[in-house]
Order: C-alpha cells, then sequence, then structure tokens
C-alpha cells in the first residue's frame, strides 16, 4: 500500500504541475514534459529531437494530416528499397555471368561455377536468417495479413526481422533462375515493417495522442510493396484488398492509391536516372499490333487457356500441400529444416542447378536466362515457328529457346514439366523468398506452349483463313500469366497486374476472361490458395485460411471455446478491490457486475476511472463504492454464447472494439479480446 500510496502522491503531483504550466508557451510546455523522467538514459539529446519533431509537426499540420506525409515517406522509402535491391541482384547476377564465361572451354569449371555460386548464395541466406531471426524465413505474406486480420505478431516486425530479411532476400534473388524464386511476397513484407516504424514516428509528432491505429498503415504498406515492385500501383491496392484484408474499410482506398503511386513513380523515376530506360514506361514494354489484336474467334482460345491454367494450377496446388504435408511429418525433413537449414538449403540448390547446367537439361528449358530475361522472351509479340524455318528472322528472344535445335514447343514442353516439381522443391527452402512472380513466368509458358501451338497449326495448313496469320503468341501468354498466378492465389489482381506491366490494354478482355475461368476451376470444392496451405502449414490464427482446412471451424460456438472469465468488479466495490484489479487486469474494458453472485453484466468501467476512483478516495479519506465515484458505460454490442467465432471475428473487425462481452440472459459468462481470439484459433488449428 506504501508504494501504491507513493505512486499516487507522485501522480497527484504531476497533475499539479501541468496545472500550472498550462499557460506557458507549447514548446517550452512540450519541452518540460520531455525533460521530467530523469531515469531516461541521453534525457536532453531525447529531449532535443522531440522538440524538433513538435516543431515539424507545427510547420507540417498547416498543410494537411501529419499521416499523408507519412504515407507519401513510406512509398518513396520503399521503392529506393526496392530499387537498390535490384541493383544489387543485378550486380551480382552479372558477376556469376561474367565468372562463367571466364571459364568457357573447362565444362567441369564451368559445372562448379554454375552450381557453386548460387548454392552457396542460398545456404548463407538460410543460415544467416535462421541464426539472425528465424521469423525472416518464407514469403511473408500469411504473417502480415494474419496481423492485419486484428492478430498481433510483433516479432515479425522488429527491425532485426528486417535487415535480416533484406539480406537474405538479395542472396535469394541472386540465384537466378536456378532456384526460380521471387520477391513480390518478402518485399510486401519489408514494406510493412517500415510502415509499422513509420506509423510510430507518425504517432510520435502528431498533435493528439488518439492517433490512428496502426493497422490502416500496414494496408497502405502491403498495396505500396507491389507498386514499388513493379511500379504497378493499381494492381497493388487491389491486391492488397484481395490478399491481406478480409474487411477493407472505404476510408483505405485514398492513402493506399496516394502511397502506392508515390512508390510506383518513384521507382520508375529511379529507372530512368539509372540508365535503365529513357522515359517513365512498363517495366515489360511489349509491341502488340494495336490495330487488330486478337480475332472474336480467339476468344474461345482464351477461354480454353484459363480453362487449362486452373486445371495445371490445382495440380501444382495440391503437390505444394503435399510437400508441406510431407516436411512436417518426415522426421528426416524435420531434422533438417530443425537444425541443419543451411546445409539443406546448400543441397537442394545444388541440385537444382546441376538439373539447369546449360550443358545437360538446362539447354532444353533456357536456363541462361534470368527470371526477368524469361518474362521478355516469353511476352515476344513474335511467332516463333516462323522464325525457326528462316534462320535469318531469328531474333532475340527465341534464341535461348532454341540453342538445342529442338522445336520451341517441345522445348516450352520440357520447361513446364520440370519447373513444375523443381518450384514445389524450391518452395521448402527455409530462406526469404517470394513465390508469385515464378508462378506468373509459368503462367506465360503456358500461354505460349498454346499460342505457339495455334500458330504451327494454322501454318501447317490446318486450318483456312486471314485471321490466322497473323496469331499474337505474346498475348496467350500474357494471358496465361495472369491466369495460372491468378489461380494459385485465388485473386484477380493478377489481371491489372499484367496489363501495368506491359501496357497491353488491348488484351483486357481475354486476359480477364481466363482468369475468371482460371479461378472458378481452382477455387471449386474450397481449395485453399498458396498463402491459406502456408497458413494451414504453420497453423497461424487466420480464419479464412482455417476454414478452408475445416468449414465447421467458423461455425463453433463462443460458448465451447471461451477461456476463464477475467477480472470484473461489482457495482458496490470499494477502494480495495478496485485496486486489486487495476493491479491484475491487462483489459481495456473491465466488467461491472450487480454483485458476483447474480453476474448481471450493467456495463463496464475504464483503468483511468478506476485510477480516478482510487485518488479520490485517497483525497478525501472515505469508502466509497464504485457506482457512486464512477460512470459506468453501457455496453453497445453484446454477444451470446450461441454467437460463431466468425460472428465474433467479423464484429470486431467492423465495429473497430477492442473488446466484447458475452452474456447469457444478462449474466456475464467471459470477454472477447483479439489475444482471446487468437487463443480460440490457435487452439483450433491444433486440431486440423
Amino acid at each position: 500500500m506504501n508504494s501504491w500510496d507513493e505512486s499516487l502522491g507522485s501522480e497527484t503531483d504531476g497533475e499539479n504541475n501541468s496545472q500550472e504550466q498550462d499557460n506557458r508557451p507549447e514548446t517550452s510546455h512540450n519541452k518540460n514534459c520531455l525533460l521530467s523522467h530523469p531515469w531516461k538514459p541521453c534525457r536532453r539529446p531525447h529531449a532535443i529531437v522531440k522538440e524538433w519533431l513538435l516543431r515539424l509537426r507545427l510547420c507540417l499540420g498547416t498543410v494537411c494530416g501529419m499521416e499523408w506525409y507519412g504515407y507519401a515517406i513510406l512509398g518513396i522509402s520503399t521503392a529506393i528499397l526496392s530499387f537498390l535491391m535490384d541493383l544489387s541482384v543485378t550486380k551480382l547476377l552479372t558477376a556469376h555471368q561474367w565468372l562463367y564465361m571466364k571459364l568457357e572451354g573447362n565444362i567441369l569449371l564451368q559445372f562448379f561455377c554454375w552450381t557453386l555460386y548460387p548454392a552457396c548464395l542460398c545456404c548463407f541466406a538460410s543460415s544467416f536468417s535462421h541464426n539472425i531471426c528465424p521469423f525472416s524465413t518464407g514469403s511473408g505474406i500469411p504473417e502480415v495479413r494474419t496481423m492485419m486480420a486484428g492478430i498481433e505478431m510483433p516479432h515479425y516486425l522488429s527491425l532485426t526481422n528486417m535487415f535480416t530479411k533484406f539480406l537474405g532476400l538479395i542472396c535469394t534473388l541472386a540465384a537466378g533462375s536456378t532456384a526460380f524464386l521471387g520477391k513480390v511476397g518478402p518485399f510486401v513484407h519489408l514494406s510493412t515493417m517500415l510502415g509499422a516504424y513509420l506509423s510510430k514516428l507518425c504517432t510520435l509528432i502528431q498533435a493528439n495522442k488518439m492517433a490512428k491505429a496502426d493497422d490502416e498503415m500496414l494496408v497502405v504498406a502491403a498495396a505500396v510493396g507491389v507498386a514499388s515492385c513493379f511500379g504497378a500501383p493499381i494492381s497493388g491496392v487491389l491486391f492488397s484488398v484481395e490478399v491481406m484484408s478480409s474487411h477493407f474499410a472505404l476510408r483505405h482506398y485514398c492513402p493506399c492509391f496516394f502511397s502506392a503511386a508515390c512508390g510506383a513513380l518513384t521507382f520508375r523515376l529511379l529507372s530512368v536516372w539509372s540508365g535503365d530506360g529513357e522515359t517513365l514506361q512498363a517495366l515489360f514494354k511489349t509491341n502488340f499490333p494495336t490495330a487488330v489484336p486478337f480475332y472474336p474467334f480467339e476468344i474461345l482460345l482464351f477461354a480454353f487457356l484459363g480453362l487449362l491454367c486452373g486445371a495445371v494450377s490445382c495440380c501444382y496446388l495440391f503437390c505444394h500441400r503435399l510437400i508441406l504435408r510431407f516436411t512436417k511429418t518426415n522426421r528426416v525433413f524435420i531434422k533438417m529444416l530443425t537444425t541443419e537449414k543451411g546445409l539443406y538449403s546448400g543441397m537442394v540448390v545444388f541440385f537444382l542447378a546441376s538439373l539447369t547446367f546449360p550443358y545437360s537439361a538446362g539447354q532444353y528449358m533456357a536456363s541462361k536466362y534470368t527470371m526477368k530475361q524469361l518474362l521478355t522472351s516469353l511476352l515476344d509479340n513474335g511467332q516463333w515457328n516462323s522464325q525457326f524455318r528462316n534462320a535469318s528472322l531469328q531474333v532475340e528472344p527465341s534464341l535461348g529457346w532454341s540453342s538445342s535445335g529442338i522445336p520451341v514447343y517441345l522445348s516450352l514442353a520440357f520447361f513446364l514439366l520440370m519447373k513444375m516439381w523443381m518450384l514445389v522443391l524450391a518452395c521448402t527452402l527455409p530462406l526469404p523468398a517470394g513465390y508469385f512472380m515464378p508462378v506468373f513466368v509459368y503462367g506465360a509458358a503456358i500461354g505460349r506452349l498454346l499460342g505457339e501451338g495455334v500458330a504451327y497449326v494454322s501454318s501447317t495448313g490446318g486450318t483456312s483463313g486471314q485471321q490466322w496469320a497473323s496469331i499474337n503468341p505474346g498475348g496467350y501468354a500474357l494471358a496465361g500469366a495472369a491466369a495460372f498466378s491468378g489461380a494459385v492465389t485465388h485473386t484477380l489482381s493478377p489481371v491489372l497486374l499484367a496489363v501495368e506491366l506491359t501496357g497491353q490494354f488491348s488484351h483486357a478482355v481475354p486476359i480477364l476472361l481466363a482468369t475468371l475461368l482460371a479461378n472458378a476451376l481452382a477455387r471449386s470444392g474450397h481449395r485453399p490458395s498458396f498463402y491459406d496451405a502456408i497458413s494451414i502449414s504453420k497453423r497461424l490464427p487466420h480464419l479464412p485460411s482455417l476454414r478452408k482446412a475445416n468449414p465447421r471451424i467458423p461455425s463453433t460456438p463462443l460458448g465451447q471455446v471461451l477461456g476463464v472469465k477475467s477480472v470484473q468488479l461489482q457495482k458496490a466495490a470499494g477502494p480495495v478491490e478496485v485496486q486489486h484489479a487495476v493491479n491484475s487486469s491487462t483489459d481495456t474494458q473491465i466488467p461491472v457486475v450487480e454483485s458476483h453472485e447474480s453476474q448481471v453484466l450493467l456495463g463496464f468501467v475504464l483503468p483511468p476511472e478506476l485510477l480516478m476512483f482510487l485518488r479520490h478516495c485517497k483525497a478525501e479519506g472515505l469508502e466509497k463504492h464504485l457506482d457512486e465515484v464512477c460512470c459506468i458505460h453501457p455496453t453497445s454490442v453484446l454477444l451470446s454464447p450461441h454467437n460463431t467465432v466468425q460472428e465474433a471475428v467479423s464484429i470486431l473487425t467492423l465495429v473497430g472494439a477492442q473488446t466484447l462481452f458475452v452474456a447469457d440472459r444478462g449474466r456475464l459468462l467471459g470477454l472477447i479480446t483479439w489475444p482471446e481470439i487468437k487463443r480460440i484459433l490457435e487452439d483450433l488449428a491444433d486440431e486440423i
């Protein structure tokens, strides 16, 4: 009691001091408040920095809210981070290519150069990530969308995780098309980490302490991550809506588009200033014919392509779920992925690199191409078959696919067969890696194969008519890329991404048709998407993913999963009981009941009001009851034990509440908070 009385006395003294300082200027008042904690180290530099931040807030706050400056800074800084990553990866890939060419003439040394370089990079990325921050491995999107659903996972937003993931992702991408892994997922995670720190900075320099929730900055950061990877702001926002947010609020649209536009513009300007382009343009600029981009009868072929991509995606997702289940049950894999992650990554990448060696099976898979070169070659608008029949017409995009001398459609078919299981195996690597770009390239290869097949049939006399003479296989590749990646992720945002990446708005209708049909086939039977499968495998408390694994989970009544009752007060509670509640409760709302025997819920009180109650009782020296001093707030939303888990999560998300009370006929049964929801979902996930 003595320590509690001393703390109350110090709070009273602090209030008196603050009342005496109300008439002072704002800057001096804030400065005195900053210097009021003598136990903090570096008090004076800390106070000077905060004072300058307050002055900056006063200057900038006259134009617009500080959060808008945060959105702009988020977009610009994320784009700079993306550009630096691409520049570093390009340097490492160029060094590998230079070393491989210098060893020309000695196949054995070239083999070791081709295999050991990416194997060592991936081994380093896996070991570094495991030793510094184990949370940095994988895509990061399943964890980010779990946090955006309201579940707190603070380790995934740490500064250590950000540094580890950035460096590990550079090493993964530098492995090239050997590992066949991408950038999008981890970079979205990096963007959300940056957004979390900017959100704290905006809260620090805002005038009022009622700052916006951090989840708004996370939603914006998810959109900026995609926009800064490809310079595609519209598809970035749509990606944030479809993949990241289970409930997307309308107030997020303007901040998302504003920040994504800042990021995309900065990313493209940096490309121009670095000499990669002459002006602002699409990342994969194509020159499809615009007069007649496709003929009406080709709509049926695009529809068939969508169904084909949907069927292949079902096969790919099945293999992916199978390998995830195998790595969780096989003892050898469990031991390797627990204690020898670096060795496992090096062995797997060495094996994949051996298969892609240009003097072995790699000559049939265009293995010398990087991921960007693969996509650029597949989107070429020329017909490769006609180029192979006339050597004088051969162009650069098709050279990598014809080095072995076999027909291009056989090379594409071999590429698809090999990359299917190679990509599934690469998904088990415990390192920072993205999986969207590989499936995007894989879908482009499916579309290119169909387009080349149609062009070949038309050129051999299988069909007649002038319209078949100008078939564009690049359009089929673009539609296949959007359809397959959309089917794998269960989204439609790849449609806009394909259009923004290439600037080909003329193919928007067939691309959308193919993606819709692919999604319809991939979603049939309540199959989980790629990210849902990872969430289920990691048993993350993400309700939409758990619903795919077990449709009965969302309909579980709250009465079956409620935990022990939290701290509660009766309306006639005295100072001793209130003090015990303040010391033992961490809830933002403490329920008040008629009595502990009846358990009839009257409402709730806030912890600051309880501190005022204790202060009031100490000042007057009287033993008063809680309802005589504090205002008991009525509950606006009351849940029943018959309400389901899905309904509780939806109400918490839509209402924006932190606490919901569960009562049966007016009797309090328990509380529903986000930590409680996390516990419930984790318990339900263990039953899968």
